[in-house]
């Protein structure tokens, strides 16, 4: 058995599913020529994957005829190695509350700038979006077989959705998403969000919505008392560039410019 793959065999001995070259390097003391042509072989027989430069996937026998493995499985390890804050949000992140009426075909992750490079290899598709207002709060930790990982909360998951609307297909692709998140919203996690979160159109139209759909009566509360003692003005409930909100006939101030679907 090779250099590498003994290695490998190490880390699933306790659950880890990716590794960098850097700690390859360090654990083994094979020439580093060898290690290149053994991790060559091992991509070509897809026993790995190498995802960027220097860190590598491990896709185990029941994972390789997907080529791909669950992004909870090594996202902490790839941000550790990269050194930047993350979290998994938007679709993946409601997926994993229990919001998943569609099947993603790739996985969303929030960073901070510089901005990373999304990453498509076969059936590993990332895409990479900055934020350059980190949240204090509404973050949380998610175990998976290879420990732990971050994500947002419900509430800044349903945030986040309405916040990049247009660059993820659009409000009516996410009503039913937002319908499910919305039974997962609680008070507390709201809270939380209102203490750092300060973009009033996104929890304009967040309040509105939770109307629409009969969403939590509190939480529509908690939004309506942060916007008044905030003060808030009419706006889109599809940002729309060159149009501007007229009457809106309702408490949130949302122009509903959209005719809301949903297939729920």
């Amino acid at each position: 058995m090779g250099a590498v793959s003994e290695f490998i065999r190490e880390l699933q001995s306790y659950e880890e599913y990716a590794f960098s070259l850097q700690e390859l390097k360090r654990t083994t003391k094979a020439p580093e020529s060898s290690l290149r042509k053994e991790l060559s072989r091992l991509a070509n027989d897809q026993q790995i994957l190498n995802l960027r430069k220097g860190f590598y996937l491990i896709l185990p026998p029941r994972y390789q005829s997907y080529a791909k493995l669950p992004v909870g499985l090594y996202v902490d390890k790839l941000f550790n190695f990269l050194n930047k804050p993350y979290y998994v949000g938007f679709y993946s992140a409601a997926a994993q509350h229990g919001a998943s009426h569609q099947q993603i075909q790739q996985d969303y992750i929030i960073t901070t700038p510089p901005a990373l490079r999304d990453i498509s290899k076969g059936n590993m598709q990332l895409r990479f979006f900055n934020s350059s207002r980190w949240p204090s709060k509404n973050i949380l930790k998610r175990k998976s077989d290879a420990g732990y990982f971050n994500i947002s909360s419900p509430a800044l998951t349903f945030a986040d959705l309405l916040e990049n609307q247009q660059q993820l297909g659009g409000l009516n692709r996410m009503m039913a998403i937002l319908e499910e998140l919305a039974e997962n919203l609680d008070e507390k996690d709201v809270e939380d969000l209102l203490s750092w979160y300060r973009n009033k159109s996104v929890l304009q139209r967040m309040g509105f919505l939770l109307e629409v759909i009969s969403g939590n009566e509190n939480i529509q509360g908690l939004l309506i008392k942060f916007l008044q003692e905030a003060s808030f003005y009419p706006t889109l409930l599809n940002p729309t560039k060159g149009q501007k909100p007229g009457s809106t006939g309702n408490r949130w101030k949302v122009d509903v410019n959209l005719q809301i679907e949903s297939d729920l």
